[in-house]
């Protein structure tokens, strides 16, 4: 019967296998040896920029690290100063009444704004405004993107459809909001239809390019290692084109969004009874300065919001970059 040391005179190669690799401990610090599981594990990815929404969730943990709370602080911290900075030199234009190219006599102080915007707090009509206009630009978007999005896809990766659907878009984009509005109360039956037929206009365009531009510069040596893996052309299209195409399409949400309240607003000038638009334009009206700053920083602050819920919304279809870098 043999012993182990004949067993491995006689197979040098199990020898060799018994042998630790050079460079290798065969422990790792503890009596059992490590596994090849243990060997083969992957470095740790990187960790992702926070966000407000996850320091908020890791502080309610309690497992936020000191260090990027610090650096969270100081990031809004320099934020809010420079919003602060503006409303003080706005003060300090109106207080000394300057007019040098630009005139500040009769632009209401920031005192005098934030009472006008207490006292419309206290008021129903105020949030009525508000309301019908987030509505409109929830029609007008959402329309929007559906439709750029299907034909900013077609676009990208068909010449035929790029042929056929370019020349009307490259006519009809630089054709401004305030332009369409004689026309479109033409066009539909009531005055709602046709603002929120302007919204839709105003966000569509930018959702199309950006995402035709995203979908044509998908990397061609995608497309060529899913054929060879055998996918379809429906199959390359769902998992190879939208996946590299969704950053230029989240960039398009953002700014169709941005675009889709300065087209609500005109409409809501010529044509509208409620909204933050007709509101602005009514206190100008009346020669109502105060409102029609309050008018002016809602419509600030609601696209802002907006525009953050998009990001928000799009945020976790672009997880995949953030675990790639």
């Amino acid at each position: 019967m043999e012993t182990m040391a004949d067993m491995t005179a006689h197979h040098p190669e199990q020898q060799a296998a018994a042998t630790p690799a050079p460079g290798i401990d065969a422990t790792d610090g503890s009596d059992a040896p490590l596994s090849k599981d243990t060997l083969s594990r992957e470095p740790a990815a990187a960790v992702p920029a926070a966000t407000p929404r996850d320091v908020l969730a890791a502080l309610l943990a309690g497992a936020w690290k000191p260090k990027a709370l610090i650096a969270f602080a100081k990031s809004w911290s320099i934020r809010i100063t420079a919003l602060a900075v503006g409303v003080m030199v706005w003060y300090w234009a109106t207080a000394v009444k300057f007019k040098f190219f630009i005139n500040f006599e009769n632009v209401p102080s920031p005192v005098k704004v934030g009472a006008a915007f207490w006292q419309h707090v206290h008021s129903t009509t105020f949030y009525i405004h508000i309301g019908v206009s987030m509505q409109r630009i929830f029609i007008g978007y959402m329309s929007a993107v559906l439709l750029g999005i299907l034909l900013g896809l077609a676009i990208g990766r068909s010449k035929v459809a790029r042929d056929f659907i370019s020349p009307y878009i490259e006519i009809l984009r630089p054709i401004p909001a305030v332009a369409w509005i004689p026309l479109a109360i033409l066009m539909w039956p009531t005055e709602e239809s046709s603002i929120i037929y302007i919204t839709f206009l105003g966000a569509l365009f930018p959702i199309i390019l950006n995402t035709a531009h995203g979908a044509e510069q998908t990397p061609e040596v995608l497309v060529r290692a899913a054929k060879s893996l055998g996918a379809s052309r429906a199959e390359i299209f769902w998992h190879v084109v939208i996946p590299a195409a969704l950053p230029s399409i989240t960039a398009g949400l953002a700014i169709g969004m941005g675009v889709s309240w300065f087209s609500l607003l005109a409409g809501e000038i010529i044509s509208g009874q409620y909204g933050i638009g007709y509101f602005t334009w009514n206190a100008y009206s009346l020669i109502n300065y105060q409102d029609i700053v309050v008018g002016m920083l809602m419509i600030g602050g609601l696209g802002t919001l907006s525009t953050y819920a998009v990001r928000m919304a799009t945020k976790p279809l672009l997880s995949w970059q953030r675990r790639s870098r």
